[in-house]
């Protein structure tokens, strides 16, 4: 049978065209950029959640801080992960030397500690309190003594590095 002339046109055609190749170089220039982004970013420092009315402490310290539950306490609130667990009006007004609804929070969050570390292991909590460099010590105390009673006897005060001149 005789092909017609559109026939052997589209036939020439099909035999030009080539499958469709992927370009490996844009796409290892694509992971090595990726690569480069991962490392630059993954450092050994922890970070602690930052807010705007909270001025820490400064002090000149050599330890790196470690990953831990961070309490904040900022002008108004006591805050765990960004959550508010009670107000200091409502703290520094009562007398126990507890704050109940911190310690629930506390609990809960050893309960869910626990659940994750090997059997027969006690659980040792380690705790970072980031609080104004103005809040009065009283309410320091109260926020550690249920820190401790909770089971977080490992405290930490979270402070801003003071840098030292050398001299010489």
């Amino acid at each position: 049978m005789k092909m017609s002339k559109r026939a052997r046109r589209m036939e020439r055609h099909h035999k030009r065209s080539h499958q469709g190749k992927i370009n490996l170089v844009s796409l290892m220039d694509i992971f090595t950029i990726l690569v480069f982004f991962l490392l630059v970013n993954s450092s050994n420092v922890a970070v602690l959640p930052s807010t705007k009315d909270l001025k820490l402490p400064k002090a000149s310290i050599e330890q790196l801080p470690k990953e831990t539950l961070v309490i904040v306490v900022t002008q108004h609130d006591i805050l765990i992960h960004g959550k508010k667990v009670a107000s200091i009006n409502d703290v520094m007004k009562s007398q126990e030397n507890m704050i109940k609804p911190l310690q629930n929070e506390l609990n809960y969050n050893a309960a869910r500690s626990m659940k994750n570390q090997p059997e027969g292991q006690p659980f040792i909590g380690e705790i970072t309190i980031m609080g104004d460099k103005q809040i009065p010590y009283s309410l320091l105390k109260k926020i550690m003594a249920t820190c401790s009673r909770s089971g977080y006897s490992n405290i930490s005060l979270a402070v801003a590095k003071k840098m030292i001149k050398k001299q010489g």
